[in-house]
């Protein structure tokens, strides 16, 4: 057998199932087999594979052991004369596996080899090729100075930035997203080491395989997509401690004493730079709109209250600014920020409903408070206006200043070409608009034709990037049934705009997939699904938690008395403004395992049909369903349906 395929997966079922297809393209002709290695996902990975691709050699783990023991297992059974170690948030082209064999066959000294990596913007990606990361190259990329000179010889040892990325040569480390190794060299040099969890894992094996007598080529040749961090974040202070640790491993395993005191101490101070500048860039990231939009309210209050003192006669106390408008602003951002109002892109309705919110909020404890601190309703509701007017004036100016235009919508509405024969093209666009994308122009491309064969098609392929530069196109979807891989990235690298997103439909399928950029872990496109997990959606249902509640205390004289439990219905409601429960969740009879996790819920799906028979399947399809496509209104007509359940006891 001449080649064996090992992908070890974790919760990137659309991934894993886009990555497959293209692996099976390019397997075409080559005696192999292919496993999949699965960690204990819970988005039924195993299932798809199972179905879907039955030809796989699958291995369920029933916990997550992690990326070196996971590749092990399938290693130990692998029987290829080459293995290759792939990444499931990959395509590889359709002839990546033969161009590797064939280099392999004709370098009898090469050990291992990798090949070019561009990320989904297709983007030449700097890791294909990697040196060793001993203390003097970590110290140049930990502070900077590989970035700042990446193709000094000294400088950007880490990257090898003074090789030529389109040449052919012998590098150090090889990425561990595809990792070419020839299954004799492995059993030479030894298996991944087990002792690194994650990352870490593909220097210590390319640097033993290098020891063990082979080499390590670059072969730019044939290329792959990296959509890169699927499995982790990479912008995480959690990631910056565990791929640091995994190079203190690493260096206390093969350097000597002293050099390795060296790296540790260079390590930890990487770790605690980069968690700084993480948690910095996170908190300026998340507080300097609602600072901004906090001010400028203020100052609208402040103008307003002496407008209106100068008009009325009446005299306003320092308590008034001092404390009662901080807290009005504060409810304002609060309410803004729960009903999604500094989500990107930023949408000026989001920001408008918070702030509505947060006025109806104010008015209820207004009308609750002693006639001395009611210092006047008219302020209030003028207040609210001015920090609408004053939301929406900060949005348009930002969405000007990167989108040079005053309509935000221009910046959420896609201009999307889709490449592809017109039936699949067809049923790509019959998908998008099942899903919550909005366009507003849409056409397609002929993938192969240099003339247009049908007034349907907006031109061929030929003309893609003209076409992408006269439309003002911001996304390009190709159709994988209609043009192959490679085809993909050549007119990926071909456009090489920075502003344009690009996606890949496989056939058959429901789901889009693609990455915005280098930074983001991915997007996918699925049809109909908007998920309670969705960050959204969290905060709209925390909203209606928040706002049923303050109704229910106000009230709570009207309808106690006909409830029973009375004491546990005032419990519960406390127990939801605290955020220990929500007034809806899952059914908790039932198993639940593999969705998405919120509060445990008062009220469930199924209390409206609390007088039908229920049973188990039952039971888990009405919490998939609530799980899968969530909706506020939803929520209140459960509520209002087993409103007299609203004191049963769960915590």
């Amino acid at each position: 057998m001449k080649l064996s395929v090992v992908i070890v997966n974790y919760n990137v079922i659309h991934f894993l199932e886009q990555c497959l297809l293209s692996v099976f393209q390019s397997m075409k002709g080559i005696e192999g087999e292919v496993f999949v290695v699965d960690n204990n996902s819970v988005d039924n990975s195993v299932e798809m594979v199972k179905t879907k691709f039955p030809q796989v050699k699958l291995i369920a783990n029933k916990d997550n052991p992690g990326f070196s023991k996971a590749n092990n297992q399938a290693i130990k059974l692998a029987k290829g004369e080459y293995v290759l170690l792939l990444n499931p948030d990959t395509v590889v082209e359709e002839d990546t596996f033969r161009t590797c064999i064939s280099f392999m066959d004709t370098h009898a000294d090469a050990g291992a080899m990798g090949v070019k990596l561009i990320d989904g913007k297709g983007n030449y990606l700097p890791e294909s090729k990697r040196g060793l990361p001993t203390p003097e190259v970590s110290f140049y990329k930990i502070f900077g100075l590989s970035k700042l000179f990446p193709k000094s010889k000294r400088f950007g040892r880490y990257h090898l930035g003074f090789l030529n990325a389109n040449e052919t040569n012998k590098i150090d480390v090889l990425s561990g997203a595809f990792m070419f190794i020839r299954n004799a060299a492995l059993q030479k040099a030894g298996l991944l080491d087990e002792a690194f969890f994650m990352y870490g894992e593909d220097i210590d094996l390319s640097y033993r395989i290098t020891k063990a007598g082979y080499s390590i080529y670059y072969h730019p040749e044939t290329r792959i997509i990296h959509y890169r961090g699927e499995s982790t974040k990479k912008g995480s202070v959690n990631y910056v401690k565990i791929f640091y640790q995994a190079m203190i491993i690493f260096a206390e395993k093969h350097y000597s004493q002293k050099h390795a005191g060296i790296f540790r101490l260079l390590i930890k101070l990487a770790v605690y730079l980069r968690a700084f500048v993480s948690i910095a860039k996170r908190l300026i990231s998340a507080v300097w709109l609602p600072i901004a939009e906090t001010v400028l309210f203020v100052i609208g209050m402040y103008f307003l209250k002496t407008y209106w003192a100068t008009k009325s006669g009446v005299f306003y106390p320092y308590s008034f600014m001092w404390i009662a408008v901080p807290l009005y602003c504060l409810c304002w951002v609060i309410s803004s920020w729960l009903s999604g109002g500094y989500d990107k892109p930023l949408q000026i309705s989001k920001s408008i409903r918070g702030i509505v919110f947060g006025t109806v909020i104010i008015l209820i404890v207004y009308g609750l408070l002693d006639e001395t601190y009611r210092y006047s309703r008219f302020l209030t509701l003028v207040g609210a206006g001015w920090a609408a007017i004053a939301a929406t004036l900060l949005r348009l100016g930002l969405n000007f200043i990167k989108f040079k235009t005053i309509f935000p919508e221009n910046s959420i509405l896609k201009r999307l070409l889709i490449v592809g024969e017109i039936e699949e093209a067809k049923r790509i666009s019959a998908l998008i608009n099942q899903s919550p994308i909005k366009t507003t122009f849409l056409g397609i491309v002929h993938p192969n034709a240099r003339e247009i064969v049908s007034p349907e098609y907006t031109g061929t392929i030929n003309r893609l990037r003209e076409m992408v530069e006269i439309f003002n196109i911001n996304e390009v979807i190709f159709c994988g049934k209609d043009i192959s891989s490679s085809e993909i990235m050549d007119e990926m690298m071909k456009i090489n705009h920075p502003e344009m997103d690009y996606k890949i439909a496989p056939p058959e399928r429901l789901f889009i997939i693609g990455s915005n950029s280098i930074q983001t872990s991915g997007e996918l496109y699925t049809v109909g699904l908007n998920a309670i997990d969705k960050p959204e959606n969290k905060r709209k249902k925390r909203m209606f938690d928040v706002l049923i509640s303050i109704l229910l205390l106000v009230f709570v004289p009207f309808y106690l008395l006909f409830l029973k439990n009375k004491m546990q219905v005032i419990v519960n409601i406390l127990f939801v403004l605290a955020g220990k429960l929500t007034w809806i969740g899952y059914d908790l009879s039932s198993e639940t395992k593999a969705l998405p996790k919120i509060k445990k819920g008062i009220l469930n799906p199924l209390d409206p049909y609390i007088h039908l028979e229920t049973d188990d399947l039952m039971k888990s399809q009405s919490n998939l369903l609530y799980a899968k496509d969530y909706q506020n209104g939803h929520d209140l007509t459960i509520l209002m349906s087993g409103f007299k359940q609203i004191g049963r006891k769960i915590l």
